[in-house]
């Protein structure tokens, strides 16, 4: 089930952020452009965070979209990173991360704690949407999308903060593959991530899924 590997992302992004790296560069830019270490920290722990405000949420009344629609629909795709979405992104991250690197991992923790009791207890099929609102997805869907949040930005904060990126297991970087691997062949063509998968000799320049 997708719970067990978001659950097991979660938990590798919940013992980052208390790792003392993290506190010793918070204040230092991360490899993540226009993210300070803290702002990247507190993005990342907002995907923790958001599912339990997920489960909290009533359940929406309109017919769930399919996970790779809304994500070649998402506005953050291909928006200027000093356009509006992306300073409210950023705005969120600096405001989980506000309080401190202790509390934020002391806080984040606590709702993995919450998590790991109630998310088993979930139907995958229900239908859920984030708190900022439509469209509604099933809550694999949501879960798979935030498991690709936390194994992306896990990596992303331990370059910033010099160590190992922390290891997750195979199925959910499996799952995270498959769903950028198919992002990349709806934005890019079929064809060119091909190439890129196997002739590195006709291989496109990036193949990137966003």
């Amino acid at each position: 089930m997708i719970s067990g590997s978001y659950l097991a992302a979660a938990e590798a992004a919940t013992a980052l952020l208390a790792h003392q790296a993290v506190a010793d560069a918070w204040d230092k830019p991360s490899a993540l452009a226009g993210y300070a270490v803290s702002g990247l920290a507190g993005h990342l722990a907002g995907q923790v965070n958001v599912v339990a405000k997920v489960l909290d949420g009533p359940e929406p009344d309109t017919e769930p979209m399919a996970l790779l629609d809304y994500l070649l629909q998402a506005t953050w795709i291909d928006a200027d990173q000093d356009g509006e979405v992306h300073r409210g992104i950023r705005g969120s991250g600096a405001e989980y991360a506000a309080p401190g690197p202790q509390v934020l991992a002391a806080r984040t923790a606590e709702v993995l704690e919450r998590l790991r009791r109630d998310l088993p207890r979930q139907l995958p099929s229900r239908v859920v949407q984030f708190p900022w609102g439509p469209p509604a997805l099933r809550l694999d869907d949501l879960l798979t999308n935030r498991l690709m949040e936390l194994v992306v930005h896990l990596d992303d904060l331990a370059v910033s903060v010099g160590v190992p990126t922390p290891e997750v297991p195979a199925p959910a970087t499996d799952a995270v593959i498959s769903l950028l691997a198919t992002l990349a062949a709806r934005r890019h063509g079929s064809v060119p991530v091909l190439r890129a998968l196997t002739r590195a000799e006709r291989a496109p320049a990036t193949i990137a899924a966003f």
